[in-house]
This record gives C-alpha cells, structure tokens and sequence, in this order.
C-alpha cells in the first residue's frame, strides 16, 4: 500500500538550518546596520525584532537568551554612540523578549497536543485502512489514500480487499461528508465488510449488511442539519482462477479497465441503491460481470479523483489519463496517478482521494502472509 503520508499534499515542510538561524542573521544584520550607519537612523530600534522571530521556531530557553544578546548589543551601541535612546529600546527588547518566551511556550503546547491529536489519528488510520496485502496469487492490488482535510491521515473515503474462500473481494467507497462523523460511518460500513465477505457467498447479501451497519451507525449518531448521511460503495469479486469479475456498484463511480491500451468504463446495467438509502428507493441490487484476463489492470476510485480541478475549473479525466499510461505494475500506476493529480490540482484538493489498483500478472507470485507496514 502507498502510504498515506506520502500521499498527503506537502504542506508542511521542514524548517531548515537557514530557516533556524534566520533570528540570529538578523540579529546581525540589525546590529551591524546601527553600527555602519549614522546614529540618526536608528537601526537599532528594530533590534526587539529578532526576539520575536524566533518565538516562531525556537524553544521559550533559546528565545530568551537571544533576547538578552539582543539586549547587550542595545546597550554596547549605546557606549559607540550616546544618545541613542537606549533604555527605550532596552525596555522594549526586555518587553517583547518576556511577550516572545511565553509565545513561544504557547506554541509548544499546541504542538504537542497536535502530536498527539496526530498519535490518535493513525490508530484510527490503521483501524480504518488496515494494512493491505500486496498480492494474492496472480492477483496484486495497490492502494492509495489522501485526506481532504490539511492534518488529517483518514476521512470519510474508505476501501479493503480480504481474500475469501470465494475468491479476492474489494470494497471501495465514500461516505458524504467530512470530519469525524464521515470517518466513523467509513469504520462501520469497512468493519461490517470484513466480517461478511467471509460469511456470504452472494455479494448482494454482502451489500445488504452494509446497509444495515450503515443504517444503524446513523440512528446512533444521527447527521446534524437537513441531509442525510449516504455513501457510494463499489464492492467487486474475483474468482479463485479468475477469468472474470463481478462488480455490484451502489452508486459509485465505474472502474475502470485497461486491457491492452484500450479503456473501458465497467458501467452497472442497472442501478443499485446507495447505502442507508435502500428504505428510499428499495433493496434492488445488481451484480455484473465482465471479463478480467491476464495482463489487465483495474483502477478503482472515489469521486475525489475525477472531480480534482486545475485552475481553470476543469476536472481531471481520468479515462484518457489511464489511457496514457504505459503498462506497470499497480504500485506504479498509483504513484504516477498520485503525482498527476498534485501537478493538475496545483497541490489543493477539496475532497477525499481514494482509489485501488487491480493487476492480475501473468505469472503467479504468491506472497502468503506479506503485508505493508502500517504508517
């Protein structure tokens, strides 16, 4: 699995080593400005300055003392060049030095309450979307995940694959919504999945349980305003052997195939209800089948791919963008579908990003027991 750290958008960098030292540069600079020019400039008011710059990146101890050196300088310029106003400008280094320690300290604790918000977000990640196998026999599966939220590791898009006695099962989906109420329904409907695709061997039976688990998550934590909670689901079978797949697509976008350079979008013949709306608009599901052979590759995603926009407004094409692609493995397609995105998005996407990419490789590797690493 592509993790999802490397999949969120960059944007929090590193602080670098000149981005650290940028306090004491201009400290320097400060200080050598008030002592080149003539006193009347008075370069050396600015010198409070460096103390509050580097409340925004250093500890409350290293803020203080740069305060202090700040401090010296002030009253060395004063023996060079009388009648500077020295105590002004010391009182209000001495001023914006305390204002600086405890901005400083302040900003600590939330990062470290970030941390730990952070800490609690991956478990939920890991509870929500498991580590998954990346291969099953001929079978292997890649998968990629980005937050729509700046922070977050997970939100209301979810997928999983199990390997059943009925062959692999693949589940993908999106909840409507964001925010914690999205994730839990996300966790409800994937947890009811992974109990059911062992137990049913009928993939409709498989969907109802996921209407239920829906529809019980939702009368426990009702959604605030008018809307309903809903999600979009696509659940698909691969047979042991293979040769086919089945896809039972409750309102969600169509996979799609690339079979020797050619796309097809896996469209539905009939409709089938999106989850906690079966009570709407009836229990009525469809399975269709379609023909997977070796070498073909299956993209499965959320509606955050295909509704990605450049700045134009445009949204992203997902079909003639497969159609592009040379053949690869999974992993390699996903990466470069990844980097797309960014490139066409300029790095800001408004909803959650889900998709799984499905290679059924012509020469068997099974992998018995072979799984990613959680984040």
């Amino acid at each position: 699995m592509i993790k999802p750290g490397q999949l969120r958008l960059r944007r929090r960098h590193g602080r670098g080593p000149l981005t650290l030292l940028s306090p004491v540069i201009l400290t320097v600079i400060i200080a050598s400005l008030a002592y080149a020019t003539p006193p009347e400039l008075a370069f050396s008011r600015l010198l409070p300055a460096a103390p509050t710059l580097a409340a925004a990146m250093w500890p409350v101890l290293p803020t203080i003392l740069l305060g202090t050196v700040c401090l010296l300088l002030m009253i060395g310029l004063s023996l060079v060049f009388p009648g500077l106003g020295t105590w002004w400008t010391a009182a209000g280094i001495v001023a914006v030095t305390v204002a600086a320690a405890y901005g400083s300290h302040v900003r600590l604790r939330r990062e470290r309450t970030l941390f730990q918000v952070r800490l609690v977000a991956d478990a939920a990640q890991q509870v929500v979307l498991s580590p998954m196998p990346r291969r099953f026999g001929a079978i292997e599966i890649e998968a990629l995940y980005l937050a729509a939220a700046a922070e977050a590791s997970i939100g209301g898009d979810f997928y999983e694959v199990v390997d059943t006695k009925y062959g692999v099962r693949l589940l993908i989906g999106d909840v409507r919504g964001k925010g914690l109420p999205a994730v839990g329904s996300a966790a409800a409907m994937v947890n009811s999945f992974r109990e059911a695709a062992y137990d049913e061997a009928d993939l409709v039976n498989i969907a109802r349980r996921l209407e239920a688990s829906s529809t019980r998550y939702n009368a426990a934590f009702p959604p605030e305003g008018m809307m309903e909670r809903f999600a979009t689901a696509l659940i698909a079978e691969i047979p042991r052997g293979g040769g086919s797949i089945g896809i039972l697509n409750c309102g969600h976008p169509p996979p799609l195939l690339l079979n020797r350079g050619e796309v097809r979008a896996l469209e539905p013949t009939a409709p089938s209800p999106l989850l906690n709306l079966a009570e709407l608009i009836g229990d009525h599901y469809s399975i269709d089948t379609f023909d997977f052979a070796p070498g073909d590759l299956l993209l499965l995603y959320t509606d955050g791919v295909a509704e990605a926009r450049d700045r134009d407004g445009e949204f992203f094409q997902v079909a003639p963008w497969l159609r592009r692609q040379a053949p690869g493995r999974p992993g390699e397609l996903l990466n470069a579908l990844h980097h797309d995105l960014l490139h066409y998005s300029r790095g800001r996407h408004d909803d959650d990003i889900a998709a799984l990419a499905v290679h059924w490789c012509a020469a068997p590797e099974p992998l018995d027991g072979q799984r990613d690493q959680p984040v």
